[in-house]
């Protein structure tokens, strides 16, 4: 008789299915909220954010500012977050953890800033000043736009990017640091360029968004790695 099939345990560092489901999701939705929070930052702060009149000798004369006459701070922080976004794939464990958290923080400063300039006149105060040439002229029929909430918006998404990079950062792959040295199995060097520029490397950021479409889980080839030396 032939005996049964005994069924291989699962190992235990293999993640199981809705978890490798949830890194997936969680991957996904941190490089998209984090792109688009940045782009909608980058392009809030570039729109007029207030308008008013000024009073000069000859009448009065309309002034108006942009995000970035108000407040330059979410727009450094949107770039500042953008590169985080990047640095997260390129450190582990502990560095991903700080990157991760930076790119939280940006993401909070970014709305509170935001919050702020949505109400502040101090910059067409300035330009008004500018015009009539007093040193603390007044601003009339100030009225404010929808694009300092845009920002803030922006700021939420990369808000909750650092977020799943802090919740789920540490079972996201990284970019490959490992490099085969030249003399290794006595194989020609020659042979092993070609075979490694056959060969994908699944750490590169185009291969993750790839596995992505495939509807792969690029964290799953790691999490069996790290199954396999802890046999």
């Amino acid at each position: 008789m032939t005996a049964a099939a005994v069924p291989q345990p699962r190992a235990e560092h293999e993640p199981s299915a809705p978890a490798a489901r949830g890194r997936r999701s969680s991957l996904a939705i941190a490089l998209l909220a984090g792109a688009l929070g940045a782009a909608l930052v980058l392009l809030a702060t570039s729109r007029k954010w207030a308008e008013g009149t000024a009073s000069v000798a000859q009448g009065s004369l309309s002034q108006s500012a942009n995000g970035d006459d108000i407040t330059g701070l979410p727009g450094a922080l949107a770039v500042v977050g953008l590169a985080a976004l990047v640095a997260v794939f390129a450190v582990r464990r502990l560095g991903r953890a700080v990157v991760a958290a930076l790119l939280a923080l940006c993401g909070a400063g970014i709305v509170i800033s935001s919050a702020l300039g949505a109400s502040d006149k101090a910059a067409l105060e300035e330009k008004a000043s500018k015009v009539s040439g007093l040193t603390h002229s007044p601003i009339h029929d100030v009225a404010y736009t929808p694009w300092p909430w845009v920002a803030a918006a922006g700021g939420v998404l990369l808000l909750l990017a650092g977020v799943l990079a802090l919740g789920y950062g540490r079972h996201w792959p990284a970019m490959s640091g490992r490099y085969e040295r030249a003399g290794t199995a006595g194989t020609p060097a020659r042979s092993r360029t070609r075979r490694g520029a056959a060969a994908s490397d699944p750490d590169r950021p185009e291969e993750l968004w790839k596995a992505l479409d495939r509807g792969e889980d690029p964290t799953e080839a790691p999490a069996r790695q790290e199954a396999e030396r802890g046999a």
